[in-house]
């Protein structure tokens, strides 16, 4: 049995620029760019936890409440919500910062499902995830049932549905 981890182990955080070369037409932060580094945020958490390299298996929809303008910080906070044998759902948050006037704003949130791999390729077990805090016992418990609704999607999907 894999010696189960806390979630504030995984916990991480990852910031960058916005930058001209990743803007669209208005000066604002490609909504691709921002999901690459929702999953390089996420798989840093996923990273963390289960310390083997992980693979991205699905990410759920996002939506953007807020634009990233060209010079605003990007920072993105990330942590396991739950473990589920070889896979576990990372939750990662979005806010941009101003730096000039000190104001933030979440602009999006997205959870992403990793799978950890052994040097082979290979599916491997991940050791379970402890929730301590109210927030971490919610997220842990949503969990389930996102997961739920996901399989019965790819369930659905193979059957050509």
């Amino acid at each position: 049995m894999l010696e189960p981890k806390p979630v504030c182990a995984s916990v991480s955080e990852y910031s960058e620029f916005a930058l001209p070369n990743d803007a669209n037409g208005f000066g604002n932060l490609l909504g691709g760019k921002v999901m690459h580094l929702v999953d390089l945020a996420g798989a840093m958490a996923a990273m963390r936890h289960a310390r083997f390299p992980v693979v991205t298996a699905s990410i759920d929809h996002m939506n953007f409440l807020h634009p990233i303008r060209i010079g605003q910080l990007v920072l993105l906070l990330s942590s396991v919500n739950r473990v589920f044998r070889t896979s576990m759902e990372v939750g990662v948050k979005v806010f941009v910062e101003d730096l000039v006037s000190g104001e933030r704003k979440h602009t999006s949130s997205a959870y992403l499902t990793f799978v950890a791999l052994d040097a082979e390729g290979n599916r491997v077990p991940i050791a379970p995830v402890i929730p301590e805090t109210p927030d971490e016992k919610r997220r842990y418990e949503q969990a389930g049932g996102r997961r739920a609704y996901r399989l019965a999607l790819r369930s659905g999907s193979q059957r050509g549905i």
